[in-house]
């Protein structure tokens, strides 16, 4: 390939294929399938048990601590597969997450936090380079750098969850709800950032209930109910369907009788097969919907 092509060689990026998980007895997901091509954002949305996390625990290998495993499919990132690897292997392949509800070390200080994040760095100057990286990011953590990352507001644990996260050097960056319980204002702060260390080569996968700033970040967007993907397309096309303006968005069309536009959304709007449809009785985008 041509070192001043700009498209990613074939395979790069996140690819997920028929990917099934259960919790025991109790399916999650079924015949999932998606992409994220290397630097890009992409965002998966849905509702509350949809399957959203235990999409990202699959890919980052951490089903296994919460009682789950992958029963069919495969998880590859840039060509390697993921699926059945350790947790500690996929953050060595590059890929690492920020789990929902931030989870920092709360009786240790902001500094030590960062620190835990780069504990497989061998290279004491690459880890130098991203606690920089991760501080011109959020200067507030270096403010706060002594200080016990319990007693930091929400906003600034989420900035310390990334930032423990991006001391690991990720190639690709898990974000589970990273917007959750925040004020509007921190919220679009924390949107930027996203956008920043995009930006700066890093690809994201986003899960995010916030579906306007999801779409607005993302250039591709998956929608998953109950396990499955019933909704793909770019994003800007997904925000202009009246289904998922309705559906994640809180956007009621002028004149919809609830027969015509993108129909209730729920398992009879579906199509079967891998076919795919217009969403609305207006001139809509259409959209693509992955078969189970």
């Amino acid at each position: 390939m041509d070192v001043h092509d700009p498209r990613p060689p074939e395979g790069s990026g996140l690819i997920v294929r028929d990917l099934a998980v259960s919790y025991g007895p109790v399916a999650a997901l079924r015949g999932v399938s998606l992409e994220v091509p290397r630097g890009s954002i992409v965002t998966v949305l849905g509702g509350n048990g949809a399957g959203k996390s235990t999409l990202l625990r699959a890919v980052s290998g951490t089903l296994g601590f919460h009682r789950g495993g992958v029963t069919a499919g495969e998880v590859r990132f840039d060509g390697a597969r993921l699926s059945g690897t350790a947790a500690s292997s996929v953050v060595a392949a590059g890929v690492v997450q920020v789990p929902e509800g931030r989870r920092v070390f709360a009786r240790m200080t902001v500094e030590e936090n960062l620190r835990a994040g780069a504990l497989g760095a061998r290279d004491r100057r690459a880890a130098a380079e991203s606690r920089d990286r991760v501080l011109t990011l959020f200067p507030v953590l270096a403010e706060r750098a002594r200080q016990r990352a319990g007693l930091l507001s929400g906003g600034e644990q989420q900035m310390l969850a990334i930032g423990r996260a991006l001391m690991a050097r990720p190639r690709m960056l898990l974000l589970d709800e990273p917007t959750l319980g925040l004020a509007p204002m921190m919220a679009a702060r924390i949107a930027e950032t996203v956008r920043e260390i995009n930006g700066q080569g890093t690809t994201v996968l986003l899960v995010e209930q916030n579906a306007a700033m999801a779409l607005s970040l993302a250039s591709h967007a998956y929608v998953l109910e109950v396990g499955e993907v019933v909704l793909s397309g770019p994003a800007g096309e997904l925000a202009a369907s009246d289904e998922v303006r309705r559906r994640y968005l809180g956007v009621e069309d002028d004149g919809d009788d609830g027969n015509g536009g993108g129909g209730d959304g729920g398992p009879a709007a579906r199509t079967s097969g891998g076919a795919r449809r217009d969403l609305s009785a207006s001139p809509r985008p259409v959209l693509a919907r992955w078969s189970a």
